[in-house]
């Protein structure tokens, strides 16, 4: 061939997420037309024949990636819980501008580092191992370092469900970068959200935002660091088996913190990151769900579980029951089955 390629973009009409891919297919097609030149907001593309230039040298770690790239999209209509706009691999993407992404997005780094803004004013390094969640109204950016590898999971979606997330704090736009171990796992389990096509609505819409709720949240209590290493998984079990073996409270929380060689506020504060709730109210709510076994199990009377678990009066165990579940026990006696164990 010795003819030229001449594509114009205008990228300013489409959305951020769309123009990673067309970033991606303009760099699949440079293989072949390499790049010439760009310049502006609209970007031109000048793509002349292969043979115009050096053979490139053949980089075999990226040939080694077998993995399928470029976004699937399916624009489906706006679901009640939510929908999967489009999903893929990326490598040597990025948001290369600033970029409004006008839905919830996320990309995890399998391979490489570069550097990652927004308009928040966060600006910090990003390597192999980050999460980048993008958020409807932020703009940011992210881009690979010159001269390096970059391989990303990206996933853009949207939805009432998701809007719930965030005001629960669950998706916190003061923390859009986390980082995680163990990156590969996770972008194949992210992967998997779209089943064995690897394309978003194949399945149901409700069916893809479920699977990415799941995926969502064990990435992201990872993320925060809530998980902790083998150490601090044996450590809460530990201490969660000394609070439910002594329902009654016989040992004060400052007793089972001295038990751990700790002081008191080291304990709390270490249980609650690693549980997500305080000693006292985990024990409370295990009493609790003790009475609630009492109860579908025995016929024990109000006043006799009270007595069992250690309450002062059956008035005061009525009062902490209605405090954990939301019901009285005479109101939570009515909605039990009726079969005894």
């Amino acid at each position: 061939m010795d003819h030229c390629w001449l594509m114009l973009v205008d990228f300013e009409t489409y959305p951020g997420w769309a123009f990673v891919e067309i970033m991606s297919e303009i760099r699949a097609l440079s293989t072949e037309f390499p790049l010439f030149a760009s310049s502006g907001t609209s970007d031109l593309w000048i793509m002349q024949p292969a043979a115009s230039y050096p053979t490139p040298a053949v980089n075999r770690e990226e040939m080694a990636d077998s993995r399928p790239h470029g976004l699937r999209f399916h624009h489906a209509t706006p679901q009640r819980l939510g929908r999967i706009l489009a999903a893929g691999w990326l490598t040597h993407a990025g948001m290369q501008e600033w970029r409004d992404p006008g839905h919830y997005s996320l990309a995890l780094v399998v391979r490489g580092g570069g550097n990652y803004e927004d308009g928040h004013g966060l600006a910090q390094q990003i390597a192999e191992g980050c999460l980048v969640l993008g958020f409807p109204g932020l703009r940011h950016f992210y881009r690979p370092l010159p001269d390096t590898l970059w391989t990303e999971f990206y996933l853009v979606f949207d939805g009432p469900v998701f809007g719930l997330w965030e005001s629960s704090g669950l998706l916190d736009r003061a923390m859009p970068v986390m980082q995680i171990r163990n990156a590969e796992h996770w972008a194949r389990k992210l992967e998997s959200i779209l089943g064995p096509s690897g394309r978003p609505g194949t399945d149901p819409a409700w069916i893809e935002v479920c699977r990415l709720q799941s995926v969502l949240a064990e990435l992201l209590w990872q993320g925060t660091g809530r998980t902790g290493g083998q150490d601090d998984l044996e450590w809460a079990l530990r201490a969660r088996a000394m609070l439910e073996s002594d329902p009654r409270g016989g040992l004060s929380i400052a007793e089972v913190a001295a038990r751990f060689a700790m002081p008191t506020h080291a304990f709390r504060q270490r249980f609650k990151h690693l549980v997500g709730e305080s000693p006292a109210r985990y024990r409370s709510a295990r009493i609790i769900d003790r009475a609630c076994e009492l109860m579908q199990t025995t016929t024990l009377l109000d006043k006799q579980i009270a007595d069992h678990l250690g309450f002062c009066d059956e008035f005061y165990f009525s009062r902490r029951f209605r405090e954990i579940t939301g019901k009285s026990p005479s109101e939570f006696r009515a909605i039990l089955p009726q079969g005894r164990v």
